[in-house]
């Protein structure tokens, strides 16, 4: 049977146990979907709005997944669209394959529409592509395509995207008798020497004072949620969790002390405090996830198990299967003395400290706080940056059985809407009835990727986008605001009818604006019910002040030099 490069692709991705290639059509890469169409047993083609969001949608599905996702992309602006959407999986190291057409080899260095071969003066794609990828390659030739395929695959498990350039007349290629693509057997690496000083340390902190966890977002990766909740039971010890972390342990149990960091909640910083050991597992700690505890953590030992070491000193040990290694960990420190359960019980946490608001609309804490409430388990989570990601980290329990996920890599407006959806296609479905996802964003973040839930209504996926309208960049506004005087702004705009608009856009699709907590309960309710997508728009002050330190201590600041 005639198999062409693209053939292969199609079904080596299949073989991967990836179902779905997230992407934008064009005419360098229209190969590929002519190989997807041919093989509908094998993937499904989902073509995005924008190629950032094509990328976001592989990124969620990997995060959500445990595996890898997959992106097309066409050359010139196709290409150069994906690259945000790259930089976050590179800065959050989620294993991404993209598939990005050239125009064909014979044109390369030859005046051809959107060559970027780096010949003749054109834009370098390996060059660029090699910035945000943890390896990329133009492949020359048919014969080149298996080992390139391998070597992109082993780079992407290994954590971040990894980038194959296919000029067009290299996809069209014969392969000829190639064997079928099998994935090369995943390894794991773990630093036993490390894990053992790792232990030590455990040992000794247990019996001279309490040990305090931080888990991160590699515990979800690994799925390693129970071994993590054993290894806290055998240390008897407090959790916390870093802010793209919220699922990774039992937000209702007795020992969780909340989030860590700007958006983080004051019951974790005590017990730091008042710790003998800090235990980073699956997260290296950059600023947002330590601001406000480095005096405690400095003051303290800290251990860490990861993939890689934490950005403050630690006795660190290397693991790339979390699961493995806490489940060791907690056979060999349990000693006993604790009960295998914990009676669960919501915790209430202490919220961090806003102004008082007096502008239009809900705030922050009443909005996350209803939907915390009308959020049934299993239900998915998907925020975006800004005032209102900071919201979301600070007052959402994360529902028990759902994913959490913001991207705090690169932290791009728009992200949640494209992942939100790439997540869907991949859980949505499950043994009792339908998952259910939500995506919670500002208008902001809508007007640049929010378009993307026409491709939940081509699909019919079970995604709720909730959008809290302020008419502004509000992040910025109170940035104004606190560092700039506040004289000015240039991040206010007329304001617009969300809820409206996209109903009058998509008839079909069950719209509401809402202006008070009784309408947001309710429209709550109606969407959540609703088996496909569904759209919430809610009113928001542009001028309240979210749960985030750094704007809270300034506003202290102030009003002590006052």
């Amino acid at each position: 049977m005639r198999t062409r490069v693209v053939d292969h692709l199609v079904r080596a991705v299949w073989a991967s146990g990836v179902r779905h290639i997230f992407g934008v059509d064009g005419a360098n890469i229209e190969d590929l979907y002519d190989a997807i169409f041919d093989a509908p047993e094998y993937v499904t083609g989902v073509v995005a709005k924008h190629e950032f969001s094509a990328a976001t949608m592989a990124d969620g599905y990997a995060r959500s997944t445990g595996g890898f996702g997959v992106v097309a992309a066409t050359s010139g602006g196709g290409a150069m669209n994906l690259v945000a959407g790259l930089a976050e999986s590179f800065a959050s190291r989620v294993p991404v394959l993209a598939l990005v057409g050239q125009p064909p080899t014979t044109l390369e260095g030859n005046g051809a529409f959107q060559d970027t071969s780096g010949r003749a003066g054109t834009i370098d794609a390996v060059r660029l592509f090699g910035a945000v990828s943890t390896y990329c390659a133009r492949v020359e030739s048919a014969a080149d395509v298996p080992d390139q395929l391998d070597r992109a695959m082993r780079a992407a498990r290994h954590g971040g995207p990894a980038v194959l350039l296919l000029p067009k007349d290299v996809q069209q290629a014969e392969l000829g008798n190639v064997a079928p693509f099998r994935p090369s057997p995943r390894t794991h690496r773990a630093d036993h020497a490390g894990i053992a000083r790792v232990r030590a340390a455990l040992t000794t902190a247990r019996h001279t004072g309490k040990i305090v966890i931080i888990a991160g977002d590699q515990v979800a990766r690994d799925d390693a949620r129970a071994e993590l909740a054993r290894l806290a039971t055998a240390l008897e010890a407090a959790v916390g969790v870093a802010p793209d972390a919220k699922d990774t342990f039992d937000n209702t149990d007795p020992a969780f002390r909340g989030v860590a960091g700007s958006m983080g909640h004051p019951e974790l910083t005590a017990a730091i405090r008042s710790s003998a050991l800090c235990l980073l597992v699956g997260t290296r700690l950059p600023v947002p996830a330590r601001a406000g505890s480095e005096t405690a953590l400095a003051e303290r030992a800290v251990a860490s198990i990861g993939v890689a070491p934490p950005y403050l000193p630690a006795i660190h040990a290397t693991s790339t299967d979390l699961a493995r290694t806490l489940a060791e960990l907690a056979d060999e420190l349990d000693d006993g003395s604790t009960g295998s359960e914990r009676v669960l019980a919501a915790q209430p946490l202490t919220s961090l400290r806003v102004p008082a608001s007096s502008g239009p609309g809900l705030r922050y804490r009443d909005v996350v706080e209803t939907i915390d409430a009308a959020l049934p388990e299993g239900t998915d989570v998907f925020a975006d940056a800004g005032n209102t990601g900071a919201a979301v980290v600070h007052h959402l329990r994360v529902p028990r059985g759902g994913r959490f996920v913001v991207a705090l890599g690169m932290g791009g407006m728009g992200y949640a809407f494209g992942a939100g959806i790439g997540s869907a296609f991949a859980r949505c479905a499950r043994a009792d009835g339908v998952r259910r996802t939500v995506v919670i964003a500002g208008d902001g973040s809508f007007y640049m990727h929010g378009m993307e839930l026409h491709t939940a209504i081509e699909h019919a996926l079970p995604v709720t986008f909730v959008v809290l309208n302020n008419n502004a960049h509000a992040m910025c506004v109170t940035r104004e605001q606190l560092y700039y005087r506040g004289l000015y702004s240039f991040n206010r705009f007329r304001p617009a009818y969300l809820g409206a608009g996209v109903a009058a856009m998509f008839p079909e699709l069950p719209a509401f604006s809402v202006h008070t907590v009784g309408d947001l309960a309710a429209a709550l309710r109606r969407c959540l019910e609703t088996e496909g997508p569904s759209f919430l728009s809610i009113e928001c002050d542009p001028d309240e002040i979210p749960p985030f330190l750094p704007f809270l201590t300034t506003v202290e600041q102030s009003g002590k030099a006052r």
